[in-house]
């Protein structure tokens, strides 16, 4: 059973000639020391409260500026409310909207069945999260799942009585449009029609994680069993996957040694580097190596079904078998962009680039829920979501 709720969010606002843009960011995770200074520019920003360079600070700190914004009138707490948040984006030339349901979720152990991970995490960043919960008591940043969807007719009426209270255009062009549902009845036909739905968790696999165990430290406490979360529809025409590149380096395995090792467990066939730009027609994968040489590049093997996902087959007989990443022979970085895979490439950054397809949402859905877990970094889900909008406090 997934349990879905409106909550008395907290958002911001806005005085002193601010705009949403002040307040908002882009997930901790993807913004860098930068961008960090720009946004820390602005008191009130939400960075002030995830992101503090000062890892030692941060936990003293944070909660304070919180409790500062709360006070001082820089946040407002609505009545329990479902919020939509739109993004409109360009995908490859194509208008996109993707639509998203946010509210709080019950946290729950994946055993139960009623919410579905599908990539593995990383211990180190969950305890870094875990600790600025415990002092935080408050989740500032929404997990992104994917479940089944509204009936056609709640579907409409829900999006007629949004109503509409910030709206900002990023540096990539992605229109973000947040708006509040407080409609009691719509409400309650939310939560009644997603109570026997599954839901995939797209982004936020830590901040889940770190959210159950938040709640069994605090058992009891009902405010402190939830986390924020963005629902979308699995058939949302805007939902967009990208694949997460891998970039390799070594300094134990030389580029021919690579190149022979691949050709004697996978099918490869050289080619001329824009077949990787124009599509890969049915191969797994292209492998762009710092001497020039590219190849496309499948494995074939029908043992189990996780072998044609090519993240799997990239981690098992390159990464682990090849480079020995799993014993710290190498290391591995993630890019979701081609062409800036591209570029470091051309200026010879990494021994060697794998490229990948674009993901599969049905393989994707139909392998998570037969228990599999994927790599780290199989998908890219494409806008992120936001933080900054409307914070979850539990205390």
């Amino acid at each position: 059973m997934v349990t879905f709720l409106p909550f008395p969010g907290y958002r911001p606002v806005l005085k002193n000639g601010e705009s949403i843009e002040d307040r908002i960011s882009p997930p901790y995770d993807v913004i860098g020391k930068e961008y960090l200074r720009i946004l820390h520019e602005n008191r009130n920003n939400v960075t002030h409260l995830t992101l503090d360079p000062d890892l030692d600070r941060r936990y003293r700190s944070s909660r304070k500026e919180l409790d500062r914004m709360a006070s001082d009138g820089s946040l407002r707490q609505d009545p329990p409310s479902f919020y939509l948040y739109e993004q409109i984006f360009d995908d490859h030339g194509i208008k996109k909207t993707r639509r998203g349901f946010m509210g709080i979720l019950k946290t729950e152990s994946y055993e139960d069945g009623n919410v579905i991970p599908h990539e593995e995490t990383f211990s180190k960043i969950k305890e870094d999260r875990l600790n600025l919960l415990r002092d935080m008591e408050a989740h500032l940043e929404s997990i992104f799942g994917i479940f089944e969807g509204l009936s056609p007719e709640l579907d409409r009426k829900a999006y007629d009585s949004a109503r509409l209270i910030y709206r900002y255009m990023d540096e990539m062009g992605v229109e973000h449009r947040f708006h509040i549902i407080d409609d009691v009845n719509i409400q309650k036909r939310i939560t009644s029609e997603l109570k026997d739905q599954k839901m995939l968790i797209a982004d936020g696999h830590h901040r889940y994680e770190t959210a159950l165990n938040y709640s069994l430290e605090n058992p009891g406490n009902e405010k402190k069993s939830y986390v924020l979360a963005t629902l979308v529809a699995a058939d949302d025409k805007g939902l967009v996957v990208w694949p997460t590149h891998r970039l390799v380096n070594s300094s134990n395995v030389t580029i021919q040694e690579a190149e022979k090792a691949i050709k004697k467990t996978m099918r490869v066939k050289e080619v001329p580097e824009d077949q990787m730009v124009s599509g890969m027609n049915g191969w797994m994968m292209g492998l762009m190596f710092k001497d020039g040489k590219r190849f496309l590049a499948t494995y074939e093997n029908e043992e189990k079904e996780i072998w044609k996902l090519d993240t799997y087959v990239v981690q098992e007989m390159i990464l682990k078998k090849i480079y020995g990443y799993d014993e710290g022979r190498s290391t591995v970085d993630y890019e979701a962009e081609f062409h800036k895979v591209k570029k470091m490439m051309d200026e010879k950054k990494f021994d060697l680039a794998v490229v990948l397809n674009d993901p599969s949402l049905k393989t994707i859905w139909d392998l998570s829920m037969k228990g599999v877990r994927m790599p780290k970094k199989t998908t890219f889900f494409f806008p992120k979501i936001w933080s900054g909008f409307v914070f979850y406090r539990m205390n």
